[in-house]
């Protein structure tokens, strides 16, 4: 039976792992581009209160090749981005395996990723894999897909965190008990980033309850 796993991946050559770890901005994988292991070339959805900055870190960055910016806002923006030979991929082997990787974002040092894999040994080859090339391999959890599509699960650990601190902490109440900015403090992470996972999260909720109904 096909399952729903997240899991969080940490390895200093994973893909824009440089770039996480020295600047505070919050960054998404536009995921139909992440199951093309041909391409090379890979789309992210970036967001940042500096870009500047991240650019910066994007230009020092050993795992990035080339970098083009695709679209704009205010504090989004999309990168075309294209990858170093040295740098360690978690979508070739997944979507080698007969997987899709549903969604992928980065956390305070590496990356937080939702698959959908066809059993339990595919799951297990793949923490093989992982462990074979040095990437740290934490299993946050696991669903059979009937029970995914079900429950209205499928949050990444980061949004799971964003969106129950932001409900505890009164985030959702008029008048608000806190702020994104006593949020960011809380998560060691940039309001911008906070704001990205309440509004990613809520969206996931939304679409996995509201719109399965109807």
């Amino acid at each position: 039976m096909s399952l729903v796993a997240v899991v969080d991946l940490a390895h200093p050559d994973l893909a824009l792992t440089p770039t996480i770890r020295s600047t505070d901005a919050s960054i998404q994988v536009v995921s139909h581009t992440a199951t093309d292991p041909e391409t090379g070339m890979f789309f992210f959805l970036v967001e940042a209160d500096s870009f500047p900055e991240f650019e910066a870190a994007l230009e020092a960055d050993h795992t990035v090749s080339e970098s083009m910016l695709v679209a704009e806002a205010s504090t989004t923006r999309i990168y075309r981005l294209g990858h170093t030979p040295g740098t360690k991929l978690v979508s070739p082997p997944v979507t080698e395996m007969g997987g899709l990787m549903l969604e992928a974002e980065s956390t305070s040092d590496g990356w937080s990723v939702r698959m959908q894999l066809p059993d339990r040994e595919t799951l297990g080859a793949l923490w093989e894999h992982c462990e074979n090339e040095g990437i740290q391999f934490e299993l946050g959890h696991i669903y059979s897909l009937d029970d995914f599509s079900l429950d209205g699960v499928g949050l990444t650990d980061a949004q799971h965190d964003a969106l129950i601190m932001a409900y505890e902490a009164g985030y959702f109440e008029e008048p608000r008990g806190t702020s994104l900015e006593e949020l960011a403090d809380e998560l060691d992470i940039s309001p911008t980033a906070v704001g990205g996972r309440i509004r990613r999260g809520t969206a996931r909720l939304i679409e996995r309850t509201l719109l399965d109904e109807e």
